[in-house]
């Protein structure tokens, strides 16, 4: 019996060695990173290869932290800061750190300087809204992404660094029930909207 424990231990380390690995590396030839992959509203989606992987990080002249080169979170705040002028009062923390659980739907989250919006909220989602993901046993930091288009049915959102095979654009269900808009994913925590924009 301890020998089958041990085949199983070191099996379970073994996929978790190789998944930690993978994560770090570009498995997709056909993109190279820090290419362009897409853009919006002029500014630019960059393939990052493996999601752990990392470049540096991205500073402006003025020492703002847009964040690490590539990932989700870079063009984010990229996309708000070059769109909007937006600047973060908290210019750090991973993807799922965007959303404040303990803030009510509508109001500021003063971390971001934009309003918050639950998952389901009264506020349909809108263009240029940041869609923010919670975390998951594979990826321990959320996702964030913009939202790009906007239907009755569904959103578009654009994303960088969803994984070396996955696309920049994809599209999740939405439906509106006793006044509420629910966005149909189970890792969608919410939305953080500027509050001047009317993109609707």
């Amino acid at each position: 019996m301890k020998k089958i424990i041990t085949i199983i231990i070191i099996g379970l380390a073994v996929i978790y060695l190789i998944q930690r690995i993978v994560k770090k590396i570009n498995i997709n030839t056909k993109h190279h990173i820090g290419e362009v992959i897409d853009e919006f509203n002029g500014v630019r989606v960059y393939y990052n290869g493996g999601i752990d992987h990392t470049s540096g990080r991205n500073v402006t002249k003025d020492g703002y932290n847009i964040g690490i080169n590539y990932q989700c979170v870079e063009f984010v705040k990229r996309y708000y800061y070059e769109f909007y002028n937006h600047k973060m009062p908290d210019s750090y923390g991973n993807a799922k750190d965007f959303f404040d659980k303990n803030i009510p739907d509508g109001a500021i989250n003063t971390k971001r300087n934009l309003v918050q919006h639950q998952n389901p909220s009264k506020q349909k989602p809108e263009i240029n809204d940041i869609l923010i993901f919670n975390k998951n046993i594979f990826n321990p930091y959320g996702h964030v992404a913009i939202i790009s288009n906007v239907s009755e049915t569904n959103i578009e959102i654009i994303q960088q660094n969803p994984g070396p095979f996955s696309k920049s654009r994809e599209l999740l269900e939405i439906n509106q029930k006793d006044g509420f808009w629910t966005i149909k994913n189970d890792r969608v925590l919410g939305t953080l909207h500027l509050k001047s924009t009317n993109t609707n």
